[in-house]
């Protein structure tokens, strides 16, 4: 393949990212928008292989990779479940750091790379490769730890080592110093000992910086790496002077960048507050002062739960981590099926930071079939809790906490949430009292008007589809 046509192969696969991305931003849009994405990188791996960059003797090795590759790609989407995509994105992400910390290394290493360059080139070639395999370093660290949160393998509490400010201080002065050392040095054996001492302390620093995040923060820390492994892929096109990876890079990081920002406003938190970590401890703030329960809570029986159901004309359903677990969604669509079949007008409520990752929820109940048009975001439809009959809260505690609004001392205070407590009748589907991820007790439990249906998800729920049926 001629220069010219891997370059026109290249134009055409930007094109289709960004048409990826506008696709995305919508959920009717959105199978159309995988489907550019799936097209565009198709075409991208292509002009690349068949590229005038690449020599003939070198497909065995890149076919050979790209199919153990395509193997665990296969295998990942056939047996991960939903309740296990957030942990299976951070552990993507982590691979794209790897990737690049790999690249800069056998980029700096291969005298053929740099042996055309000279003076201020060769010198911004070596910034490339340095900034390059720094940020692949805390990305791929950084994720691993994520990873580990999600998935339960590490407490989701966070660790704040005595001084760790001036730590991460240290080592930023160790990394520009060895940076200054790389930029000067002629020996290849000391530039790679000045690259090996950096990745070491950027390693570090991503394992420090995760594992300063709270459990309530991790939705923001998912869409971080997801701009950190952006902007380190852009790093990579740099190095191998490639404009695909350096405009897919910068598509990457500026929308994970974007979406970290609306994370953080959905939360009242400022970017840096959760950098510096601290929030979702396991100590929060507790019912009263003493450590008993705020008030009473009042149980509720599925049959009791169907009837309320049946009686309403307004019912909005607000879904959380917990329907990800019980795998419930099924039932809850047949629920929400049957009630607007009765002529009760059915919507969703999706917090910005429901689940473990942005977007958890809205792909849950896609993947059962619940009409669009029907879940909203939180912003449209907290206005409308006062008019609604019954507000059922499905394995979800942090999102509607009237704590956020109502306690100044909570470690939430502020944090926009659902307020379900305003609906006549709110319904909380747990498996028992202990609190959400933030580990931050829900005064919402103890309210006159609400209701507590104890156990697992997606049985209550069948028995709830059973008695309304009935």
């Amino acid at each position: 393949m001629s220069q010219s046509l891997a370059t026109v192969s290249y134009i055409g696969a930007t094109i289709l990212f960004i048409l990826c991305l506008g696709g995305l931003s919508n959920q009717e849009t959105a199978r159309r928008g995988n489907l550019y994405g799936m097209v565009g990188m198709g075409i991208a791996v292509l002009a690349t292989v068949f590229g005038p960059q690449v020599s003939s003797s070198a497909y065995a090795w890149i076919i050979a990779a790209m199919l153990i590759g395509a193997n665990i790609g296969l295998y990942a989407a056939r047996t991960v479940q939903m309740t296990q995509m957030p942990e299976l994105v951070a552990l993507m992400h982590s691979m794209v750091g790897l990737a690049a910390m790999f690249v800069g290394f056998a980029n700096y290493i291969d005298p053929a790379a740099s042996a055309h360059l000279s003076g201020a080139e060769h010198s911004i070639h070596d910034v490339e490769i340095y900034v390059g395999i720094l940020i692949g370093a805390v990305t791929f660290s950084g994720s691993i730890v994520a990873f580990g949160k999600l998935s339960g393998k590490i407490s989701g509490n966070p660790l704040i080592l005595p001084a760790r400010q001036g730590l991460n201080l240290l080592g930023l002065l160790v990394v520009v110093f060895c940076g200054w050392l790389f930029l000067h040095t002629d020996s290849t054996s000391a530039g790679v000992m000045y690259l090996i001492v950096m990745t070491i302390v950027a390693l570090a620093f991503g394992v420090h910086m995760v594992m300063a995040i709270g459990g309530a923060d991790m939705p923001v820390v998912v869409s971080m790496l997801n701009s950190y492994s952006g902007w380190a892929a852009a790093a990579t096109g740099f190095m191998l002077s490639n404009d695909l990876l350096i405009v897919t890079g910068a598509l990457v990081g500026s929308s994970g960048a974007i979406l970290s920002y609306i994370m953080c406003a959905a939360m009242n938190r400022h970017f840096l507050s959760v950098i510096s970590g601290g929030f979702g401890t396991s100590g929060g703030t507790p019912a009263a002062g003493d450590g008993q329960p705020a008030g009473e809570v009042q149980p509720i029986l599925a049959q009791e739960t169907a009837e309320l159901l049946l009686d309403a004309k307004n019912v909005i359903i607000i879904p959380g981590y917990g329907m990800a677990v019980a795998q419930a969604q099924h039932t809850v669509y047949e629920i929400t099926r049957l009630l607007r079949d009765k002529g009760v007008n059915v919507r969703f409520g999706i917090h910005p930071v429901a689940g473990r990752m942005p977007g958890h929820m809205n792909v849950l109940l896609a993947e059962a079939k619940v009409p669009y048009d029907i879940v909203l975001e939180m912003d449209e439809l907290n206005e409308d809790f006062p008019k609604t009959d019954v507000a059922m809260v499905i394995g979800a505690n942090d999102i509607v906490n009237p704590g956020a609004q109502d306690d100044p001392n909570s470690p939430i205070a502020g944090m926009p949430v659902l307020e379900a407590w305003k609906a006549a009748t709110s319904i909380v589907m747990k498996r028992s009292m202990a609190s959400g991820y933030a580990g931050v007790d829900n005064p919402l439990f103890y309210k006159d008007n609400n209701r507590m249906l104890f156990g697992d998800a997606k049985k209550m729920l069948d028995e709830v589809l059973v008695a309304m049926k009935a």
